[in-house]
């Protein structure tokens, strides 16, 4: 009988996951099998656990698929043609898998590949006990790295691509929205040496998550006019703006409050339509910039260098630890925005 292993599994359209039993993989040319440490749930498995338009869109199709990405793990077996990564290796991994052949990737820009696919979303996932990635997409991470730390690298990296967008040094920063990676990115400016970072969310609890990272102040835009208080703080707006939330008001807010010549980084990704005053977009010089995953392997590198300078600590975000059999109590979590990173043990 083929060795079997648990999978968290999207088994059928409509809400819900399953933990079930499925075969353990093999890797093949150019492949590494990982057995998975730490897991930790992302806002696009809240997506597909709750089957919105786009899962149903992007999953539909791969039905029954292992979801989850953002992971770390051992290197258990190597497939022909692998020389870099070796068993026993301690890796995270880049969970964009590219072609290497189309314009974007010629000129060096994998993060944008036109035919990319994405662990857990187009190719089976990390929510089990052992995956099979390309060697190529493993990083290898330093013995003494925290293995919660070393999973959630994926989405620290996405703060990382936003807060580099431009240099931040003696920039004063506004963050809108304060999910997880939003919460990270407030880290990251710190530790990049901007001035002032001043955070925006209407979550409670997400504020206490950014002051905990080192936010100077933090605004609920429910309660006063977001664009009003930061001209009080900063007598004429922020050089930069960091959108992590999608929101239509924050994006408008977003150009409302920076200075002239200043930038705006969007990672936050919209569910609707918004409709912006390109006017002021033009006429102050604005710079936006859309962010899109991690560059490759440049990104990796800044982060890998923050962490173990002791410059980056991203462990107030962590804020709940379960087994994987746990996984729909996290889901809970993240509807109530009771959490910042949930992470899940493995093995």
């Amino acid at each position: 009988m083929a060795e079997t292993m648990r999978a968290i599994v999207k088994t059928a359209p409509g809400r819900g996951v399953e933990l079930i039993e499925v075969p353990k993989p093999d890797p093949g040319p150019g492949e590494a099998l990982v057995r998975v440490v730490v897991a930790s749930i992302c806002g696009t498995d809240h997506h597909i656990y709750h089957w919105n338009s786009w899962a149903e869109r992007r999953i539909g199709p791969r039905i029954p698929q292992i979801i989850g990405h953002e992971f770390c793990g051992i290197v258990e077996g190597v497939g022909s043609g692998v020389t870099r990564i070796s068993e026993g290796d301690y890796v995270s991994a880049e969970t964009h898998i590219v072609c290497h052949s189309c314009t974007p990737c010629r000129r060096n820009q994998h993060h944008v590949c036109i035919n990319t696919k994405i662990l857990g979303v187009d190719v089976d996932g990390a929510f089990t006990d052992y995956i099979v990635v390309p060697a190529e997409n493993l990083w290898i991470n330093p013995p003494d790295l925290p293995s919660a730390v070393a999973a959630a690298q994926e989405p620290l990296g996405n703060a990382v691509h936003t807060a580099t967008a431009e240099p931040l040094a003696g920039k004063r920063v506004l963050v809108t929205g304060v999910g997880p990676i939003g919460a990270f990115s407030i880290g990251v400016a710190r530790a990049l040496g901007a001035a002032a970072v001043y955070a925006s969310e209407p979550n409670p609890y997400r504020l206490s998550l950014a002051a905990a990272m080192g936010a100077d102040h933090t605004i609920n835009p429910t309660e006063v006019s977001l664009r009003e208080t930061i001209m009080e703080l900063t007598g004429e707006g922020v050089d930069a703006v960091l959108e992590m939330s999608g929101s239509p008001l924050a994006i408008r807010d977003a150009i409302s409050c920076v200075i002239p010549g200043g930038h705006v980084a969007q990672l936050g990704l919209l569910s609707e339509e918004v409709s912006l005053d390109l006017n002021e977009l033009i006429f102050k010089g604005i710079r936006y910039y859309g962010v899109a995953g991690r560059r490759m392997w440049e990104t990796w590198e800044t982060m890998s260098e923050l962490l173990s300078a002791g410059a980056l600590d991203i462990t107030p975000v962590l804020t709940h630890t379960m087994d994987l059999e746990s996984f729909e109590e996290g889901i809970r979590l993240m509807d109530e925005g009771a959490c910042g990173k949930v992470v899940l043990t493995v093995s």
